[in-house]
């Protein structure tokens, strides 16, 4: 009899599932399904976690791993936040100082009296952060499917929103409820350049590109930004610059020579990004400079979720937000190429 109960208690049931999940996970996914937060509320919270906090909205934040897959794609999309300088704040906004001004110097002996230097003017630059917002919605029946991958959905759905949006507003965003794109600021003439602004390069030719062009803007920038420095434009922008010839027949443009390798541009890496302008007459189809400098992302970490299963019957809506803010941190840092004459 006693061996008999050890071979029972050691047998495997036969229609068990193993529950092998994260906590957290099991929470999440509970939530997203049902609507049931008990799980969410029962879990420990840790402090600056993804996981379980909730909100005093009602709205909870996702799960590390969606978390996790949403930054992933956001940093793989062709956008300025892939060479800008990206920052984590856990405030309303973000402070740039900025000191681009020399300190006074000069030569002294063992016994001369020291002259009192220029002191450095320090400029301050505030970036607000401004919430981004997406809204997928699944049926009910598809949430009850227990083989549907409601994680993997919500994150893709999500991340293609953001991405989209992001994109965009980093380019030509005004400012207003969204990051300010660097192309919203003024730019001028580079040999009138002064902070505040961006300076263009005019390319010489209305409309178009020429190869002595892309040397002037390449130059126009400062020797200590040139070593990080990257072009952006879009691809029909793109399909004008990689025909240009040096004056030995040699073609300006190469292409990556491995997988995942950006295409170069005289040496520097190009990124292709389709929110950037059109080649047309006075427009400023081409960006070059140390974006990691001249760029700033700011953003919260933490990314939340609502669930609301009433507005949109017999669909469940998830009102997902997160709150970034971006804006040139640098004006010497960035340079463009005006399609004109002068």
């Amino acid at each position: 009899m006693l061996d008999r109960k050890t071979n029972t208690a050691l047998r495997t049931p036969l229609a068990g599932a193993t529950d092998v999940g994260a906590p957290h996970q099991k929470a999440f996914n509970a939530y997203l399904r049902s609507g049931d937060d008990d799980a969410l509320r029962g879990l420990e919270v840790e402090v600056k976690g993804l996981s379980t906090a909730v909100n005093s909205d009602g709205g909870y934040l996702v799960d590390p791993q969606t978390s996790d897959r949403v930054k992933s794609v956001l940093n793989a999309t062709a956008s300025i936040r892939a060479i800008a300088s990206v920052v984590h704040v856990e405030a309303t906004s973000y402070d740039v100082l900025v000191d681009h001004s020399d300190v006074g110097t000069g030569w002294a002996t063992e016994t001369s009296t020291v002259t009192e230097g220029a002191t450095p003017q320090i400029d301050r630059i505030t970036i607000p952060l401004h919430e981004l917002s997406a809204l997928p919605k699944a049926s009910q029946r598809l949430l009850d499917d227990s083989a549907f991958d409601i994680e993997g959905w919500l994150a893709g759905r999500i991340a293609d929103k953001f991405a989209r949006a992001e994109a965009a507003s980093f380019v030509n965003g005004d400012g207003i409820d969204k990051p300010k794109g660097f192309l919203a600021h003024t730019a001028v003439d580079d040999a009138i350049w002064a902070w505040g602004n961006l300076g263009y390069v005019p390319t010489g030719v209305d409309g178009d590109v020429t190869a002595e062009s892309i040397i002037d803007v390449v130059y126009a920038l400062g020797a200590e930004y040139r070593a990080n420095a990257a072009f952006v434009m879009n691809s029909k922008t793109a399909g004008l610059v990689r025909k240009l010839k040096d004056n030995d027949g040699r073609f300006l443009w190469s292409d990556g020579l491995a997988a995942g390798q950006p295409a170069t541009l005289m040496g520097y890496p190009v990124l292709v990004a389709e929110d950037m302008p059109d080649a047309s007459t006075d427009g400023h189809a081409i960006a070059f400079g140390d974006f990691a400098a001249g760029y700033t992302v700011a953003e919260r970490p933490d990314l939340r979720v609502l669930r609301d299963p009433f507005s949109a019957k017999p669909h469940v809506l998830f009102y997902a937000t997160k709150r970034v803010g971006g804006d040139v941190s640098d004006f010497a840092a960035i340079k463009l190429l005006k399609f004109a004459t002068a």
